[in-house]
C-alpha cells in the first residue's frame, strides 16, 4: 500500500500516511476525535524526500496498515520548524478541506498577477499566523518577510491574498461590502496608516488572526516561498467553482 508525506498548515507538521489526498482531508476535517470538526490545509510532499533533520527511520515501520487492513491515518514525523526544513522542490500540490471534508486540489502555477493592487491584505498560515496588511505585492511580500538581515523574518513564508473589496480602491470610502471580517473599521485604519507612510511596507492587523477563514474571501490564491523563489496556487474564479468545483465551492460557502 503506497505512503504518503503531507506538510499540514495549522498545526504546521510533517506526516506520513497511507490515505490519498482526498481521504487525508477527510481524515483530518472529520474523521478524528483528536480535534472539532475544522478546516484543513496541507501539501502534498515529495516522498523521496531525503532531509537530514527530518527522521525518517519509523515510517517503514509504523506507517503500516492495521491487522483488519484498514490503512495508517497519520504517524507525524515532525511538528517543529517543517517548513523552514522541507525544499521548496519538495512540494506539490495544495490541498483546501472545508469543515465536512471536502477537498479542492491546486496544483502550481507560474505567478503573473491578475489583478493590480495598491494594498494587500494576507493572512499567513506558516510558520507565523498573523494578518498583515501591505503595500507589497506577494513576490516582494516574501522578499521582504524573509530577509534574515531585518531583526523580525522567517526562513520561508506561506499565506493566502484575501479580499479587500472596494477598501483597495478607495480606503477612506470604501464600505468593505461583504467582507466577512470582524472589524473593516480597524482593517481601514492600518490601510489608512499605511498608506501616509513612505517608509512602512506592512502593518500587522491581527497577531494571533483565527485560523479559520472564509475561503471565499481568497482573491488570487496561496503562495509559498523564500528570498526570490515564489511557487503561487492559483484560486479558481467563481466561475471555474461553479462549473468545476461545484461540491467543494457549495460546501465551502455553507461553512
Amino acid at each position: 500500500m503506497q505512503r504518503y508525506l503531507y506538510v499540514t498548515a495549522v498545526p504546521e507538521a510533517l506526516v506520513a500516511s497511507m490515505l490519498p489526498p482526498d481521504e487525508f482531508g477527510a481524515y483530518l476535517a472529520v474523521g478524528t476525535k483528536k480535534q472539532a470538526r475544522g478546516q484543513a490545509v496541507f501539501f502534498e510532499i515529495n516522498s523521496d524526500l531525503e532531509s537530514d533533520y527530518f527522521d525518517f527511520s519509523q515510517i517503514s515501520k509504523k506507517c503500516v496498515a492495521h491487522p483488519n487492513g484498514e490503512p495508517k491515518h497519520s504517524l507525524y514525523i515532525s511538528v517543529y520548524r517543517v517548513f523552514e526544513n522541507v525544499p521548496l522542490e519538495d512540494f506539490g500540490d495544495l490541498y483546501l478541506t472545508t469543515r465536512d471534508g471536502k477537498v479542492l486540489r491546486l496544483s502550481q502555477s507560474q505567478y503573473e498577477s491578475e489583478r493590480k493592487a495598491n494594498l494587500y491584505l494576507y493572512k499567513e498560515q506558516g510558520p507565523v499566523y498573523p494578518t498583515i496588511a501591505s503595500k507589497l505585492g506577494p513576490a516582494e511580500f516574501v522578499k521582504f518577510i524573509t530577509d534574515r538581515s531585518h531583526p523580525v523574518s522567517v526562513p520561508k513564508i506561506f499565506f493566502a491574498d484575501l479580499e479587500l473589496g472596494d477598501l483597495a480602491r478607495d480606503v477612506e470610502s470604501g464600505e468593505g461590502f461583504n467582507l466577512p471580517y470582524p472589524d473593516i473599521s480597524h482593517i481601514r485604519d492600518c490601510l489608512i496608516e499605511l498608506l501616509g507612510s513612505s517608509e512602512k511596507q506592512t502593518k500587522t492587523v491581527d497577531r494571533i488572526s483565527s485560523f479559520e477563514f472564509f475561503y471565499r474571501t481568497i482573491k488570487e490564491g496561496f503562495f509559498l516561498g523564500e528570498g526570490e523563489r515564489l511557487l503561487w496556487y492559483r484560486f479558481p474564479s467563481r466561475a471555474e467553482l461553479d462549473r468545476d468545483h461545484h461540491d467543494w465551492w457549495r460546501s465551502a460557502s455553507l461553512h
